[in-house]
């Protein structure tokens, strides 16, 4: 069995670009809401003193195990604590350990390199795995039942909302018709379903689309995100920084509207007037996108955004 280093885990994504982000104080609390292989966390400790703390997030037993990797001996200090919970959580967590403010919040949105190349857990179309793809393998829905439960009207939704695929209706009308024969159980199953729709040409791109649809209803994904969006609003000091990695539209588009209106639907509300009333100043206009250089060297962060705001 080969011993996954944090590298081959996840590489972190505009690593630089978001610690710069977050403008660390020595002695300030900050939360990395999506832990992975460690790659940021370890990178905010060594800019902490003593005092300074860092609480880490993250719902995969397997990111858990990165802790305890050769190299990683400054996430034994004092001033990490580990939570192994979905970031959702933020809110209760801190009550919990008695922090009532937080100095900055990074969260890197994609999905780990490990859970693409775990075989098993069918987050992949590269691989013939059973349709799981739950990121916390205690939670019950599962991708096979989205696709054998969910009838087709809710599937399309889906498809057209959390994958973008224009052809969402055909993709799910054919799933209806393929398991009245039999269950859709395997992501073999699931391509097979569906070729019919996807030219060559596009192929690829279309099931990693279908795919990251399903993973995001899976994992409740959405409701995750605007959760750990409006607690940050309420726990972060007034300076405090939120640093958000996003990879798809929608996603972004949650975090665009968080911090230039203060709510994730976008709605503009304006004082008396006519300022808009909103609890983050937004520090790049333009959103920060990795270099040719990092893309090449990590081909998954092509479609990463970067977007940093200051609580006002």
């Amino acid at each position: 069995m080969m011993i996954k280093t944090a590298g081959s885990y996840h590489v972190p994504v505009l690593l630089e670009q978001s610690i710069e982000g977050l403008n660390i104080h020595p002695e300030g609390i900050y939360v990395d809401a999506t832990f992975g292989g460690g790659g940021h966390s370890m990178k905010i400790l060594s800019q902490l003193n003593g005092k300074g703390h860092l609480f880490s997030f993250d719902q995969d037993l397997d990111a858990e195990k990165n802790i305890q990797q050769e190299g990683h001996e400054v996430l034994l200090q004092d001033n990490f604590t580990f939570i192994r919970s979905n970031f959702r959580y933020l809110k209760n967590w801190m009550r919990y350990y008695k922090i009532d403010k937080i100095d900055g919040i990074l969260a890197d949105l994609g999905v780990s390199s490990h859970h693409f190349d775990d075989e098993n857990r069918g987050f992949s179309f590269r691989f013939d795995a059973p349709l799981d793809m739950r990121m916390n393998t205690k939670a019950s829905l599962t991708a096979a039942d989205v696709i054998n439960t969910y009838n087709e009207e809710q599937l399309a939704d889906i498809f057209y909302l959390y994958g973008e695929l224009k052809n969402a209706r055909r993709i799910a009308s054919l799933l209806v018709k393929a398991r009245s024969q039999k269950n859709i159980t395997s992501t073999h199953d699931l391509i097979q379903a569906v070729e019919a729709v996807f030219g060559k040409a596009r192929e690829k791109k279309d099931l990693a689309k279908l795919f990251q649809a399903l993973r995001i209803e899976v994992n409740h994904e959405m409701e995750a995100l605007k959760e750990l969006l409006n607690s940050a609003q309420e726990l972060l000091t007034t300076g405090g920084r939120l640093v958000v990695i996003t990879y798809h539209s929608l996603e972004d588009r949650m975090v665009k509207n968080i911090m230039k209106t203060g709510n994730v639907q976008g709605k503009v509300q304006q004082d008396f007037f006519g300022r808009i009333e909103t609890t983050f100043k937004l520090l790049n206009n333009k959103v920060i996108t990795p270099t040719p250089q990092e893309q090449q060297e990590n081909p998954r962060s092509r479609s990463a955004k970067l977007r940093i705001a200051e609580k006002i």
